[in-house]
């Protein structure tokens, strides 16, 4: 496909535009921001409908805006939901407890309590795991 603008159409109107682009960058977007499971879904059908919308855009010698964007979006929200899988994967005995006892929390308090807790569980697990001692494990507040 070259880079040059398709000519007009025998009939004095613009050149068709293949808008499959654009639904795919819709998808890929929903994916992004939603993340598992059906962010995975969206970004792979984001990626499908791009590829789709590239191939039929060169079939028709004609431009399909947003098809690149879309695949590149839609990569990017899969890679972020397989890492957020990852992380709940290797951190879910500290995840569960923590569900467990915000369950349990009915004030303010209690559930700050839970909080603190799920940061003294993440910070010793990940000290034990990545050998760092305790005091040197970056965590960000988060919780009420």
């Amino acid at each position: 496909m070259s880079n040059e603008p398709t000519e007009p159409r025998a009939d004095g109107q613009p050149p068709a535009v293949e808008r499959g682009g654009l639904w795919g960058l819709i998808l890929s977007t929903a994916g992004l921001v939603l993340l598992v499971p059906m962010g995975v879904l969206l970004s792979i059908l984001g990626i499908y409908q791009g590829h789709k919308a590239r191939r039929a855009a060169k079939q028709k010698n004609t431009t399909a805006p947003g098809a690149i964007p879309s695949v590149v979006l839609g990569w990017i929200g899969v890679a972020f939901s397989v890492l957020w899988l990852t992380g709940m994967l290797m951190f879910w005995s500290e995840v569960d407890a923590y569900q467990q006892c915000s369950s349990r929390a009915h004030t303010v308090s209690t559930q700050r309590q839970c909080d603190e807790a799920l940061r003294e569980d993440l910070r010793d697990t990940i000290a034990q795991r990545t050998g760092l001692p305790e005091e040197q494990v970056p965590l960000p507040k988060f919780g009420i």
